[in-house]
C-alpha cells in the first residue's frame, strides 16, 4: 500500500529504468537462498526475504512498465501496447506452469536463471525515457537530509492524491479497481482451498485451471484486444470483461458439479481483459510527466484491497465450507465477492468514454499550489 504509489513517483522524478532494476532484481534473491541451502533454517530466511522482495515487486513491476509503455508509445497505439505487455505476461504464466509440472523439483535454477536474464537485459538494452531530477542538497548533515527525503515523498504522494481525486476518470477508474481487486483478490485467496474442500481438486487440476485461463489470455490479450478496441474502445471491453467476471465468480460459487470450474476458468479469455483496459484508461487520464504517478496510484488502491478482502473471504470461506454453516452453499463466500466486482461494472459503465484528462499548464498550477503554499 506505501511502497508502490512512492515507486511510481520516484520512476517519475528519477527514471523508468533503475526502478525496473530494482524491483526485478529482488525477486531474484529469496530463490537463490533456496538453491544456497535447503535446510530449515534457510527456508524460513526464504519465506522472510520473500515477503519483502514481495512488498517492492508484486504490482510496481507492471505499473512502472505501463508508464514506460506511455513513454514511448502515441496515444493511438498505446493500447495495443499494453495489451501486448499483458499478453507476454500471459504466455510466460503458462509456459512457467508447464515447466513446474515436468520439471523435477531440483531444477529450480531453471527459474533463477530466467529471473537472471531479465535485469541483465534491461541494463545493458533498455533505454531510458525519464531526464533524472538533480540531487541537490549533498552537504546537507544526515538527519536533515532524511527529513528532506521524507517531504519531498509527502509533497509527492500528495500531489498523486489531488490529481486523482481533481479528475472524474482517474477517481472513477480507482473506485473500480478499488471493487474489482477487492471481489477477485478475494477469490484468488480461496479459490484453491474452496475447490480442493468441495470437488476434491488437487495441485495438478488447480494448475490445469490455470493454464486454461492462461492460453485464453494469450489469445485474447494478443489479438483479440488489439483487433475490437479500435471499433468499440477500452471502456466497452473494461465492462464486457467485469460482466465476465461477474459471471466467472457466480459460477464458482454456485458450482454444482466438478466440471463447471472448468467452464468458469474458461471465462478467463475475456476477463483477463480487466487490466490491460485500466492500465490504458489510467495512461489516457494522465498527462506525460505523472504516468507513474497516477498508475503507482492506483495500484496503492488495489493494495489495499488486497488486504481488506481476505480478512473477510477467509472466515466466510471456513464457515460454509464447514458443518456449521447457516445452509448449504459452500461457495456462499464466492457469491459475496461477485457484489463487489458487480459494483465495479457499475462504476465501469459511469465512465466517460474517453477519459483525457492530459492536464493543462493551468491545471498544473493549481494543482502546485497549495504544495508550495
Amino acid at each position: 500500500m506505501v511502497v508502490l504509489p512512492v515507486l511510481g513517483q520516484l520512476s517519475d522524478d528519477y527514471g523508468r529504468k533503475p526502478l525496473l532494476l530494482i524491483t526485478v532484481s529482488t525477486t531474484i534473491f529469496p530463490f537463490s537462498l533456496l538453491i544456497i541451502s535447503k535446510s530449515k533454517s534457510f527456508v524460513y530466511a526464504y519465506y522472510v526475504l520473500r515477503t519483502i522482495s514481495f512488498i517492492i515487486s508484486q504490482g510496481s513491476i507492471f505499473c512502472i512498465a505501463a508508464a514506460y509503455v506511455a513513454d514511448v508509445i502515441d496515444d493511438s497505439k498505446r493500447t495495443t501496447g499494453l495489451c501486448w505487455m499483458m499478453g507476454l505476461f500471459s504466455a510466460s504464466h503458462v509456459l512457467g506452469n508447464v515447466l513446474a509440472r515436468f520439471l523435477p523439483e531440483d531444477s529450480i535454477f531453471v527459474s533463477i536463471a530466467f529471473l537472471t536474464f531479465c535485469p541483465l537485459y534491461m541494463a545493458l538494452f533498455l533505454p531510458e525515457t525519464v531526464t533524472s531530477a538533480p540531487i541537490r542538497d549533498q552537504r546537507l548533515p544526515f538527519l536533515k537530509k532524511a527529513f528532506k527525503i521524507v517531504e519531498q515523498r509527502y509533497n509527492s504522494m500528495r500531489r498523486a492524491a489531488i490529481i486523482v481525486i481533481s479528475s472524474p476518470a482517474l477517481k472513477c477508474i480507482s473506485l473500480i479497481s478499488f471493487f474489482y481487486e477487492l471481489g477477485m483478490s478475494g477469490i484468488a485467496t480461496v479459490l484453491l482451498y474452496y475447490l480442493k474442500a468441495a470437488f476434491g481438486f488437487d495441485k495438478n487440476q488447480f494448475s490445469e485451471i490455470l493454464m486454461v485461463v492462461g492460453v485464453g489470455s494469450i489469445i485474447s490479450q494478443l489479438l483479440v484486444f488489439p483487433s475490437i478496441n479500435p471499433i468499440v474502445g477500452e471502456k466497452v471491453i473494461l465492462c464486457a470483461a467485469l460482466l465476465s467476471s461477474v459471471a466467472d465468480v457466480l459460477l464458482y460459487g454456485l458450482a454444482w458439479a466438478a466440471w463447471v470450474p472448468y467452464l468458469a476458468a474458461s471465462m478467463g479469455v475475456v476477463n483477463v481483459l480487466v487490466k490491460p483496459a485500466t492500465y490504458a484508461l489510467i495512461s489516457q487520464a494522465s498527462s506525460s510527466t505523472d504516468q507513474g504517478k497516477t498508475q503507482g496510484f492506483v495500484a496503492g488502491v488495489q493494495a489495499i484491497a488486497s488486504l481488506l478482502s481476505p480478512l473477510a473471504m477467509t472466515p466466510l470461506t471456513n464457515l460454509f465450507l464447514s458443518r456449521n454453516a447457516p445452509f448449504n452453499c459452500k461457495g456462499f463466500s464466492l457469491v459475496c465477492a461477485s457484489i463487489s466486482v458487480a459494483i465495479s461494472l457499475v462504476f465501469a459503465w459511469m465512465l466517460k468514454r474517453n477519459p483525457s484528462n492530459q492536464t493543462s499548464e493551468n491545471d498544473e498550477e493549481n494543482i502546485e499550489a497549495p504544495l508550495l503554499s
